[in-house]
């Protein structure tokens, strides 16, 4: 029947149909060495009588079949401790989201069959791969398991020229996938070995692997191709970080891959000069019929791509001026950040619930998934809010410029319709405050790593301060505001609220004192000067926190009504400094880099800021034990309240109508503007 409707077309579309269908690449369901490998460790399995293990692998096997669905990749992890579970799902570059997902439920329900128990497992399949484990992996190649075979039993016809072509398809393939654009960590391509014979390849990565351990993973199991698979002219090699496979046939689809190279096309041959081309019976008109028809839709698309090149302009000039009409230089640097809605939606499920990480004075943040994979922070303003437009000006601004290991990465903007959107990488131990002042996670931050955020947070700020093109003061640094990665290093954040500062200046006077009672500096809460070394008091206050476990506002004692700083100062003037170390860390610090924190400590909360040491000298007090110190004199007065946002002649507030006054330990009237 179909056959019948195919055969009353003209014979130009015809011919033109067929040509189509016999040039389709093979599809998966067609690839005729589809295979898949499983690899459970049943030496290491979690106890019958402990669920949590199974609960939380189940839970990140959902996440990451749905995540990978959308993107091709995901990695996550869920639970603590020892019942904590790291997953990776990736699908190969070329397939669609259906094939994606499809592929994906297939192996998931694989590994909870042939693994029921395990803590750790591996599963290969052609279109995806699949891997758990209790102990973390991301980011770093692995060994330990991989397979390689031959998919042909032919060998090539010309050895020495099919390896020499081969060599140099894999060489380009692996230099595309670490470092070319496509940030899938994939690539394909195509040569010619001899006249009629083709060899086709195709590698990718895992997409949380650096680019020089992709790099490393290809180049390495490439070489293991002549072990196994020497002549043949096909082959797979199945790693946990990555996969490399060539055949004699296009076994991927080009299309969707991206190809490399493919062969030239054929150049429309010309008519000779003068000629006039011959008209058949029949022919001729199916041929004007063609033409009317191609020049109809080609006139058409022309059309429809002009349209929407105006459109996306003028969208992309309307969002531009909504962001800071006043500041089209400093937008115009971060024009590349901007985002849309609709794929901020698409990577939080539409900012659901579920994947909801916290909610400040800003708004909520998500956590979401880009279509290249990365996982992602989505800093929400609420729509109700009175304030925070202008600090998500600011934010984007600064952070756009500012690059440092030690400050969370902006990946994007987005300002459309009513929503007010920055975008961050996503940093999985979430902030300081929630593992430092948790009972059970503290006991994650042994001294080692406590150490390493406070160095790491004072990097970050030497370069606020003095480092970057920038000098900036952050105003609101806190324990909420360091994130924590994956490896434990410290990333500043929250630049809405930073002041920027030009030239030499290092000081300044501002009519809008904002920042977090217990973190602001006298001179900055009282009478709003604004100096680095407002930061370098919250500095102070961070690192005493970090290391006795304690929040600066609270009260210890309840006689005397100390906060942390004075209750730090009686202790170092009693010499039972040692009393004010987290109980949690037990004997397993170094005591003489303890003592030498909290003298940092005190030196940077003196009430003087002159006497506030700058962090380009705490770098060295930190790094050096020969550096002597002097003796720190009493702290300043320690406000116990929230965040505030005031003004010098009135106050703005979010919550209550409520006014109330606060008297310090040095008997300062102090207004309450309440939280913001």
């Amino acid at each position: 029947m179909a056959f019948a409707v195919f055969s009353n077309l003209p014979k130009p579309l015809l011919l033109l149909f067929l040509f189509i269908i016999l040039d389709t690449p093979i599809t998966k369901s067609q690839d005729p060495d589809s295979r898949r490998y499983i690899n459970c460790r049943k030496d290491a399995n979690y106890t019958t009588n402990s669920t949590s293990f199974k609960d939380n692998r189940d839970l990140l096997l959902s996440s990451l079949s749905s995540a990978a669905s959308i993107s091709g990749f995901s990695n996550n992890t869920k639970g603590q401790f020892s019942d904590q579970v790291y997953g990776v799902a990736q699908c190969r570059g070329d397939l669609s989201l259906d094939e994606c997902r499809a592929c994906l439920s297939t192996i998931v329900k694989e590994s909870l069959q042939v693994c029921s128990s395990g803590m750790s497992l591996e599963i290969w399949h052609d279109y995806c791969f699949l891997r758990y484990s209790d102990k973390y992996f991301f980011g770093t190649v692995d060994t330990s398991a991989y397979y390689y075979y031959s998919t042909s039993t032919s060998n090539a016809t010309q050895l020495q020229l099919f390896n020499e072509k081969l060599g140099n398809l894999i060489d380009i393939l692996i230099n595309k996938a670490a470092y070319g654009d496509s940030s899938r960590m994939f690539a394909t391509g195509m040569v010619n070995y001899t006249s009629s014979d083709k060899i086709y390849g195709l590698m990718q990565c895992t997409r949380d692997l650096p680019n020089e351990e992709c790099y490393q993973c290809l180049k390495v199991y490439s070489d293991q191709i002549s072990t196994c698979c020497n002549a043949r002219i096909g082959a797979r090699v199945y790693a946990m970080n990555c996969i490399i496979r060539y055949d004699s046939y296009p076994f991927y689809n080009s299309t969707a891959a991206n190809e490399l190279s493919s062969p030239p096309p054929v150049a429309p041959v010309s008519p000779p000069s003068g000629a006039t081309p011959s008209n058949t019976t029949g022919g001729g008109g199916a041929t004007k019929v063609i033409a009317i028809v191609v020049i109809s839709v080609v006139a058409a698309l022309a059309l429809i791509v002009a349209l929407l090149v105006i459109y996306l302009r003028r969208r992309k000039a309307v969002r531009r001026n909504t962001i800071n009409e006043s500041h089209t230089e400093d937008i115009g640097s971060v024009e590349s950040l901007l985002l849309d809605l609709s794929t901020l939606r698409v990577a939080t499920a539409n900012f659901a619930e579920f994947n909801k990480l916290g909610e400040g004075g800003f708004g909520a943040v998500y956590k979401g998934f880009l279509p290249d994979g990365r996982e992602i922070a989505v800093k929400r303003l609420s729509r109700h809010s009175g304030q925070g437009l202008g600090e998500l000006k600011n934010e984007l601004i600064l952070v756009a410029k500012l690059q440092h290991k030690n400050l969370v990465r902006l990946l994007g903007v987005c300002v459309e319709e009513q929503e007010k959107l920055l975008v961050y990488e996503f940093v999985p131990n979430r902030s300081l405050d929630t593992v430092l002042f948790d009972d059970e996670r503290r006991r994650q931050l042994d001294w080692r790593k406590r150490y390493k955020i406070i160095n790491g947070v004072v990097r970050g700020l030497l370069y606020l301060h003095e480092d970057s093109q920038l000098k900036i003061i952050h105003r609101d640094l806190k324990a909420s505001n360091v994130l924590l990665d994956a490896e434990m290093i410290p990333k500043i954040a929250d630049f809405g609220l930073a002041r920027l500062f030009g030239g030499d200046q290092t000081q300044g006077i501002t009519n809008r004192v904002v920042g977090t009672f217990g973190y602001m500096a006298p001179e900055y809460a009282m009478c709003g000067h604004i100096s680095t070394k407002s930061d370098v008091f919250s500095f102070g206050v961070l690192v005493l926190e970090i290391v006795t476990g304690r929040r600066n506002n609270g009260y210890f004692g309840s006689e005397q009504g100390e906060n942390l700083l004075s209750y730090t100062w009686e202790h170092w003037r009693a010499g039972t400094t040692t009393e004010l170390i987290d109980p949690s860390l037990g004997n397993y610090y170094s005591r003489s880099e303890m003592l030498r924190c909290i003298h940092i400590g005190l030196l940077c909360v003196q009430e003087d800021p002159v006497e506030r040491p700058k962090m380009s000298m705490v770098v060295v007090m930190l790094s050096s034990e020969t550096v002597s110190l002097k003796a720190p004199s009493r702290p300043a007065f320690c406000i116990r309240q929230s965040s505030i946002v005031s003004e010098t002649h009135g106050v703005r507030r979010n919550q209550s109508s409520r006014k109330s006054t606060l008297v310090s330990r040095n008997e300062v009237s102090i207004t309450d503007p309440e939280p913001r």
